[in-house]
Parts: structure tokens; C-alpha cells; sequence
């Protein structure tokens, strides 16, 4: 499992509303175009909805199911394509939110991602943009909670 963690000078309510809302990941994440709920889901577990991806002239979208819902404690997400959980958990601290991302395999990778991901067109080392894009999604939220965007 790959995680990373920062500290936000905000409550956790207001962090959740902001990274348990896939339409707005595409303010967020240096990968994700953005989102929306599919089929008028509405949030909770088992819910899905579509990501757009791109990186450099490639543009992708996911299929993701909402595992985790508890609000304000916990969001996660497994991506079809990739066979990938995803999630957020925030915890109250001294202030503030600490919010954690992770990311972990749930199995073995489909064989048309494992070819699309050995084409290098998404980077030479694609675990280590998907670690380093984590850490940028955080500021990001950080930046966008503290500055009253959230």
C-alpha cells in the first residue's frame, strides 16, 4: 500500500466535503480532468461514478464504485480498469484535519491496463508518478480548504 499524509488547518467536515466529491477532483489531481456520478448515483457505498484522466496527449476514464462512505471520517473507491483501491481517511488533530491518501492493489492487474501502463505512455515509472501525484492532489486540497475554496 502507498500513502501520504498532510495537515490541514481545518475541520474534517470540511476537507470530506471536498475529497469525497469525485466532480471535483479535476481542481485537485495533476492526472484526473474530472468527474461525475453515474447514473444519478447518489454517494454512499456502492455507488459509482467516471473519472477523465490525461496525462501528457493520453485521456482515459475510469469506472470507479464507491467502497467507503463515512462521512467525515472515511472515502474509498476501487477503479475498474486498474483493479485499484483508492481512499481518504481524516483524522481530527491538534486544529485540524490529518488527511491520509492511499492507494493499494486489489489484485491482479487487468491485461489491458498492465499493457497500457508497459507502453510507458503514462511515464516511465508509474508507481512512482501515482505516489508523487498523490502528494500534489493533497496540497492541492490543503491549498483549497485553507484559502475558504473548499
Amino acid at each position: 500500500m502507498d500513502e501520504a499524509s498532510i495537515w490541514v488547518k481545518a475541520a474534517p467536515e470540511a476537507v470530506w466535503a471536498l475529497v469525497a466529491d469525485p466532480t471535483r477532483y479535476g481542481e485537485l489531481s495533476p492526472e484526473n480532468i474530472g468527474g461525475r456520478w453515474a447514473n444519478n448515483s447518489v454517494p454512499r457505498p456502492g455507488a459509482v461514478f467516471k473519472g477523465t484522466n490525461k496525462r501528457g496527449v493520453m485521456r482515459w476514464t475510469t469506472t470507479c464504485t464507491v467502497l467507503e462512505f463515512d462521512a467525515p471520517k472515511r472515502f474509498s473507491f476501487q477503479v475498474a480498469e486498474s483493479n485499484m483501491r483508492w481512499g481518504y481517511r481524516l483524522e481530527p488533530e491538534a486544529g485540524g484535519t490529518l488527511l491520509t491518501e492511499w492507494r493499494e492493489h486489489a489484485g491482479p492487474m487487468p491485461v489491458a491496463a498492465r499493457i497500457f501502463t508497459g507502453s510507458r505512455l503514462l511515464g516511465r515509472d508509474r508507481e512512482q508518478i501515482m505516489v508523487d501525484g498523490m502528494r500534489t492532489t493533497l496540497e492541492q486540497v490543503k491549498r483549497t480548504v485553507e484559502t475558504g475554496r473548499g
